[in-house]
């Protein structure tokens, strides 16, 4: 029979109490796979008995020299994240492989930090850094860009780091070369995070970000290489600039394109959650689509094809690049960067 004390429990005392070793207590805890499950659910219900919850983590982060902890630094608020469907999918994705492996994370805002101490702090909490969606004009002394810290980026580039990404200048190209079938008029793209402002407006093209650094602007050259091989162009005044995919700023954008004296025929979309807006506002203004007007999108999130018209995108793989990310993290995979397919899916907005 155990007895519950004040005093604060240690390994050996519970070790002690229970006539096994230090080892198997440890094991019980952090390595299940080394004990039978009898034995490991008789050791933890006897440590919750005595109010014993397993070694100090703090402890045994000063043995091993690791946390368990993977930092993601997410490009965007938190809030806006993890209610963002692409964004939810690679979560997922991550979280799948991390959980299998005993894993945690912690997400991350990569607003700027200004205060070196929260600096070190985050530093010291995890073992290194998934990062999601990097866009260099945000990150300037950032603890994750710290020398000797393991770092995974995804969705962009950072100079001596494996990435994971997806082919957004072919998966772009080959969405407006289907789109070009209907033989537009006029076309206009409505394009995301292009520009450093936080304005829905057009673009300006000397303030456009750098192609390495931003899978936006990959997808811009995508629609913009095809349009030119089969004798399109589009101005930079026919080319709008969304901050953050949101409905709102989508919707304003498609409103703008729409009510020009000229409208364009075809719309190129660099999200789904933009293609559904520029829907949604096509079918208010009296238009019909795709006789009067064909939408295309981007990213494959499972609204896109339970909206009717049904919209033509392209789906990347983002559950998968969440798996990918998490096992290069954890050493699971060779440490080199990966690019994934993406697939044309045909919807009714652009048959």
């Amino acid at each position: 029979m155990t007895v519950k004390t004040t005093r604060k429990l240690t390994l050996k005392d519970v070790a002690q109490n229970l006539k096994v070793s230090t080892a198997t207590i440890s094991n019980a805890f952090n390595r299940p796979d080394q004990l039978s499950a009898t034995l490991r659910d008789k050791i933890l219900s006897e440590c919750e008995s005595m109010g014993y919850f397993g070694p100090n983590a703090a402890a045994r982060s000063l043995r091993t020299g690791r946390t368990g902890i993977v930092g993601v630094v997410l490009s965007d608020r938190l809030s806006y994240s993890v209610s963002d469907p692409v964004a939810n999918q690679f979560l997922k994705g991550m979280a799948d492989v991390l959980d299998t492996h005993e894993y945690n994370m912690l997400l991350l805002s990569s607003n700027p930090i200004e205060q070196d101490a929260q600096h070190r702090m985050q530093a010291s909490m995890v073992d290194g850094f998934i990062v999601y969606g990097h866009k260099p004009q945000q990150c300037h002394n950032a603890p994750w860009l710290m020398p000797n810290k393991h770092v995974i980026t995804v969705d962009g580039f950072i100079d001596g780091c494996t990435s994971v990404n997806v082919g957004n200048y072919q998966g772009a190209k080959a969405v407006t070369i289907h789109a070009l079938r209907h033989k537009p008029d006029k076309i206009a793209i409505l394009g995301l995070s292009l520009l450093s402002t936080s304005r829905v407006c057009r673009m300006q093209e000397d303030e456009l970000f750098d192609k390495a650094a931003s899978i936006s602007v990959q997808r811009l050259n995508g629609y913009l290489d095809a349009l030119s091989e089969n004798g399109y162009s589009v101005s930079p005044e026919n080319i709008w600039n969304i901050p953050t995919n949101t409905h709102q700023q989508a919707y304003q954008a498609a409103r703008e394109a729409l009510g020009m004296m000229d409208r364009p025929k075809l719309l190129l979309c660099m999200s789904d959650r933009i293609a559904i807006a520029a829907i949604q506002v096509a079918l208010q203004m009296g238009f019909r689509v795709p006789e009067d007007l064909q939408v295309v999108g981007f990213d494959g999130i499972p609204e896109a094809a339970n909206l009717h018209p049904s919209i033509t995108t392209v789906h990347q793989q983002s559950v998968e690049k969440g798996c990918v990310a998490a096992e290069l993290f954890l050493g699971l995979r060779e440490a080199k960067s990966v690019e994934l397919e993406s697939d044309l899916l045909i919807g009714e907005s652009c048959p």
